[in-house]
């Protein structure tokens, strides 16, 4: 490589990063295969570190309160025309900005839109990017959002 050449930028590794990454390979399987979260993780070789542990639980756990938020946001879209890989990464995102509110909403938001852009269709960064944008407000103030809201907010 030259000197005038700069160097490759290498994807920083972060314990936190990786365990969302991992989270996503996991409820993604689980979801793939129709299983609960549960076995999935029971069948890993190498057993899931606590942060992964925690977000793929918490999603399972809070799914459906999940799942009615982002139905909510995601203006045109229901549940069942999102591809999987976005549906799995927005309830990440929401689990991490109802659940975890040491984090705060702009990593939560970045970290989820990195995901989308890696794993699935050129056009999800922007989705996901949307839908956590929208539902930032509600679930950081501990509830999800009615039919309502979304109409004026």
């Amino acid at each position: 490589m030259a000197d005038s050449e700069p160097a490759p930028r290498a994807r920083r590794a972060d314990r936190r990063s990786d365990a969302r990454e991992r989270a996503l390979y996991l409820l993604y399987e689980a979801a793939q295969k129709d299983v609960p979260v549960e076995d999935v993780l029971a069948g890993q070789v190498v057993p899931a570190d606590e942060l992964t542990t925690l977000l793929v639980t918490g999603v399972a756990a809070e799914r459906e309160r999940l799942d009615s938020a982002i139905a909510t946001r995601a203006e045109g879209w229901s549940l069942a025309r999102m591809p999987i890989l976005d549906l799995v990464v927005l309830r990440l995102g929401a689990f991490e900005l109802a659940e975890r509110p040491d984090v705060p909403v702009a990593v939560v938001i970045d970290e989820a839109v990195e995901l989308a852009k890696r794993f699935s269709t050129d056009n999800s960064g922007r989705f996901v990017n949307g839908v956590l944008a929208a539902l930032a407000g509600d679930l950081r103030n501990g509830g999800a959002p009615s039919a309502g809201d979304a109409a004026g907010g």
